[in-house]
């Protein structure tokens, strides 16, 4: 398989912030996505895609990619890195005399030659060097904490505005609850992982990090209908027969909409582009459904014109009771 340069995937360079990356992958996202390109290739550059993105958003991910390019998932996965096991013939090759045989460990020369710790890294054993991706725990060198996760759950109103939240989390080694300030990003997908750096679980060499997953629930006024949003428009039964305009609440505030005359429960009216974020980074449609609402009560005058109604009126909804 030929080596994939994930910058040069995402066209940024290896300077690049994680807001330059995401904003690359948004616009080739777009552009290549299957369903609305007509690239040949437009399937496979998306792969690529989300392959390159998966890497260079996390930073943990991006920087053993950055060190080790190709080879950096099999040293996340407890490989040793390339050339490892040509050390002792390169230390040699520099005038070093070296005898594994006298040596017990050699954890502090891999980290200067390969520039830092590795999980899984390697050991000096009587006889020679092995490498394990499970290593044995008395020759395990200190390591950093596991990561955990955590899910959130959002109104949907909450996760387009983004913005701080507090939350509280009980401590799976303490028991304990704690706090945490969280900066929510606007328009956060379900699914999607925002990183505590340092809140993970403790280990000799520092903490791991916390990730607290997105999920996304219905409020009172908004749901989600597949990508797209679902409201409820009440409407009264002059406003439904013989058509009005409307306030209605969207995500981006309150908006005019015209009721068309003749609309029963159900009928939906669409509000383009005024759902939720997409993962292309575009946005979905928003729905209103009618809802005719009837008053509790009436007063003499309005039931008087209501029985007029019925006499004049010849619609039947229910054409089986006739007659």
């Amino acid at each position: 398989m030929a080596y994939k340069d994930y910058y040069q995937v995402l066209e940024v360079p290896r300077t690049a912030s994680e807001d330059d990356v995401k904003q690359a992958y948004r616009r080739l996202a777009r552009k290549y996505h299957p369903d609305v390109s007509k690239e040949k290739d437009a399937e496979q550059r998306f792969k690529d895609l989300n392959e390159a993105n998966d890497v260079l958003k996390d930073p943990k991910k991006r920087a053993l990619y950055d060190q080790y390019g190709e080879a950096w998932k099999a040293v996340a996965e407890g490989h040793p890195p390339p050339g490892a096991e040509r050390a002792p013939e390169d230390f040699r090759a520099q005038g070093f005399d070296f005898d594994p045989n006298e040596m017990g460990d050699l954890g502090s020369i891999f980290e200067q030659v390969f520039g830092g710790r590795v999980r899984g890294a390697a050991r000096a054993r009587r006889g020679g060097i092995r490498y394990d991706s499970a290593v044995d725990p008395r020759w395990a060198e200190p390591d950093i904490g596991a990561d955990r996760e955590a899910s959130i759950e959002l109104p949907i109103e909450d996760a387009f505005k983004g913005g701080e939240r507090s939350l509280s989390l009980i401590d799976p080694e303490s028991g304990e609850q704690r706090s945490y300030n969280v900066r929510i990003p606007a328009g956060v997908r379900p699914g999607q992982r925002i990183r505590l750096a340092g809140q993970g679980a403790r280990g000799s060499a520092g903490p791991g990090d916390l990730y607290l997953r997105i999920q996304l629930r219905p409020s009172e006024r908004f749901r989600f209908e597949g990508e797209d949003v679902l409201t409820l428009l009440p409407v009264t039964p002059w406003e439904a027969t013989l058509g009005a305009t409307a306030t209605l609440p969207t995500l981006d505030g309150r908006v005019r909409i015209k009721i068309p005359a003749g609309s029963s429960s159900g009928r939906r009216i669409r509000l383009k582009a005024k759902g939720y974020p997409t993962a292309e980074g575009e946005r979905s449609d928003l729905y209103a459904e009618v809802r005719v609402e009837v008053p509790p009560s009436v007063t003499p005058e309005e039931k008087d014109l209501l029985e007029r109604w019925a006499a004049l009126s010849k619609f039947n909804p229910r054409p089986e009771d006739a007659g």
